[in-house]
């Protein structure tokens, strides 16, 4: 396993383990990220991400894709 922040742009990965305070992971769940659920980064711009995650894109903060393991 290892975090969301470093797989390789455009690659498709299967989200393992969510984890952080329970509020964080609340809040990512309610996005989307739960395990088993596929994930692809489509993009980084200013230490940010751009995610693939259901059918939408979202923008996560590194903080937030390092407790997203993959």
């Amino acid at each position: 396993m290892m975090p969301l922040m470093f797989a390789p742009e455009g690659e498709e990965n299967i989200i393992k383990q969510v984890g952080g305070k329970p509020e964080i992971r609340k809040h990512l769940e309610t996005l989307g990220f739960v395990a088993g659920a596929n994930v692809k980064i489509v993009a980084e711009t200013g230490g940010n991400l751009i995610v693939s995650i259901k059918e939408s894109r979202i923008a996560i903060s590194r903080e937030m894709a390092q407790k997203i393991m993959i």
